[in-house]
């Protein structure tokens, strides 16, 4: 059924990027990757989008703020079921209904921010914070669903027969982290961009046309990223299997020993985990960061210094396609987590702005390799049938650190300044050290690809 799917695929055009790079056209077929990347840009502008308007319209940061979290806390929620729906009925129809939800509950936004009668209380802004929850919950994982068709496109030649010579595999190994590195490269450049992208338009135009933007592009880049031919690689699992055993030979060329569903959850909480620590270094990084400017500089500028880890970060990811595969995923995440452990230490050192952006230029150079390793190990581990599940839970991870990470900050910082917030950021990079020896002694007693 799926060779019958991936034979009415058009024929892949030799592609002019370069180097490594130059596979992924060849693989995905023409449009995919500047699809991906544009389709997941509404994500990146939902939440900022959100505290804009509902701050401008209500003249409230705390309800602004509620209802920025209501759409974190619905993203978090909403994501995992998005990607269990994804692996049983298939990446096609999740999408396009999603796609069309979430642009009825953005609309639904807008026109709650703007006649809301009033905001003399929380109490008022009932109807915002429910929209604002539904928009997130709705929201298309984009990012996600593309890592689940880059995995099943890397090993859908690799039958269990056809593994067993290393060059296959190490071709298969390789296709997969430029395709990994690519995802990390094309997440941080929308979370830059995204909150840029609301700054410019909130202030030089209206602070309602950010998520108007959004539900257009939503409605219109997300079912184009839903129908490309790309989304045949990804067959949905038999009933059996999504709710059973992990077969002996897997889904692709890491596959291991069969696992129960209880010790496959176990195994997986591992990466959520680490990608919850990952949100939590991030949040914390943006609140600590605001204050610091606020004290050398505006508070403005904060988006700004946050944006030049996330470009160091970037470029970073793009290099883990070159990394010797010999250099095994667990220690990868081990070495990239102490670097940035170890370099996480110098936020404490800066007493100005120049200081400050060289710091995070540096610290950003690890960041961009563990979001690609956790994420490569996310797909390792992941049980057959569960691919969706477990890159929207890694995602959903990020979200629900962020806040938690920018709730904490935010509390230190507001009684004990910036220095106290930067230890949040520094905590988290020590337990994403922590859970990358956890996952270097565990996967030491698994066989790898």
């Amino acid at each position: 059924m799926a060779s019958q799917a991936l034979s009415s695929a058009p024929a892949r055009r030799p592609s002019r990027l370069p180097g490594r790079f130059a596979r992924l056209p060849e693989l995905a077929g023409p449009g995919f990757l500047p699809l991906g990347l544009f389709a997941r840009l509404p994500l990146a502008m939902l939440t900022v989008g959100t505290l804009t308007l509902v701050t401008a319209v209500s003249q409230s940061y705390a309800i602004g703020g509620m209802a920025a979290g209501a759409v974190g806390i619905g993203s978090a929620l909403g994501a995992p079921v998005l990607g269990s729906l994804a692996d049983r009925a298939g990446q096609r129809i999740v999408l396009l209904v999603a796609a069309v939800i979430n642009t009825l509950a953005v609309a639904g936004l807008l026109a709650a921010a703007y006649f809301t009668p009033g905001y003399g209380s929380v109490n008022d802004a009932v109807a915002v914070l429910i929209t604002a929850f539904l928009a997130g919950a709705s929201c298309p994982q984009v990012g996600p669903m593309a890592r689940v068709r880059w995995m099943a496109l890397t090993t859908r030649n690799l039958s269990p027969g056809a593994a067993s010579g290393n060059r296959s595999v190490a071709a298969n190994r390789a296709d997969l982290d430029t395709a990994l590195s690519y995802e990390g490269t094309a997440d941080e450049i929308t979370f830059v961009l995204g909150p840029a992208l609301v700054g410019v338009l909130a202030s030089m135009v209206a602070p309602w046309l950010p998520l108007a933007l959004a539900a257009v592009m939503t409605i219109t880049l997300v079912p184009a990223f839903a129908v490309h031919p790309s989304q045949q690689a990804v067959v949905p699992a038999p009933r059996n299997v999504t709710a059973g055993v992990v077969p002996a030979s897997g889904p692709g060329p890491h596959a291991g020993p069969r696992r129960t569903k209880r010790w496959a959850g176990a195994v997986v909480a591992v990466p959520v985990m680490a990608m919850v620590c990952m949100g939590t270094f991030f949040g914390a990084t943006q609140n600590a960061l605001s204050a610091f400017s606020a004290e050398y500089a505006t508070a403005e500028i904060a988006g700004l210094l946050y944006a030049v880890m996330g470009l160091s970060s970037a470029v970073a990811a793009l290099s883990v396609a070159f990394w010797p595969q010999r250099f095994s995923l667990a220690s990868r995440w081990v070495a990239a987590a102490l670097a940035m452990s170890g370099l996480s230490l110098l936020l404490l050192l800066p007493a100005g702005i120049w200081p400050m952006i060289f710091v995070l230029l540096v610290l950003g150079i690890p960041v961009g390799p563990v979001m690609v390793t956790v994420f490569s190990i996310g797909g390792v581990v992941a049980p057959a049938g569960r691919m969706a599940t477990v890159m929207t839970a890694l995602a959903s991870g990020i979200v629900a650190g962020t806040a938690l990470g920018a709730y904490l900050a935010g509390q230190l910082a507001e009684t004990q300044g910036a220095g106290a917030a930067f230890v949040v950021s520094m905590a988290a990079a020590a337990g994403l050290l922590l859970l990358g020896v956890v996952t270097s002694l565990v996967m030491k007693r698994q066989p790898q690809g």
